[in-house]
């Protein structure tokens, strides 16, 4: 059992990298609807609108988008896009990446219960709720390579 080299992250790195992230999710987003655009485009030229993007199935594709995108990113590398450029890196408390079943309940609970990563501020080991149930940490790691799995 190793216990991780790095020190756990604070409110402010991660804040900067949630709000990348969530930047990120909004452009692939942007990206989905003038993919359909087009398509609606080169299907009925003469019949073209744009689609309609209503709040309820806008909300639904940003925590489907979201969801998937942490989850692709905490179990591959354990960086998204913004803890990339804050050097920050999920890993469970032995040091290790999540994998893809923790990656992907953590990405659910972080989406759909966001206000417990405020607990950050609170907790002496800089741990979030989302942290505390998976036994999971946030860290600042500037290594290029994910830590392999055993």
């Amino acid at each position: 059992m190793r216990t991780p080299a790095h020190r756990p992250a604070g409110i402010v790195t991660r804040s900067i990298a949630s709000g990348v992230d969530v930047a990120v999710v909004l452009m692939i987003m942007a990206a989905i609807y003038v993919s359909l655009a087009f398509a609606r485009l080169m299907f009925s030229p003469q019949d073209f609108t744009w689609p309609d993007a209503g709040a309820v199935m806008s909300t639904s594709i940003f925590l489907v988008v979201s969801v998937l995108y942490l989850t692709a990113c905490w179990a591959v590398s354990g960086r998204t896009v913004g803890a990339v450029m804050m050097g920050l890196r999920l890993v469970t408390r032995d040091g290790e990446l999540v994998g893809w079943p923790r990656a992907l309940l953590r990405a659910v609970l972080c989406v759909m219960f966001a206000v417990g990563l405020f607990w950050v501020v609170i907790d002496a080991n800089r741990y979030s709720l989302q942290d505390i149930v998976l036994r999971t940490t946030v860290v600042y790691d500037w290594q290029p390579e994910p830590h392999p799995q055993p």
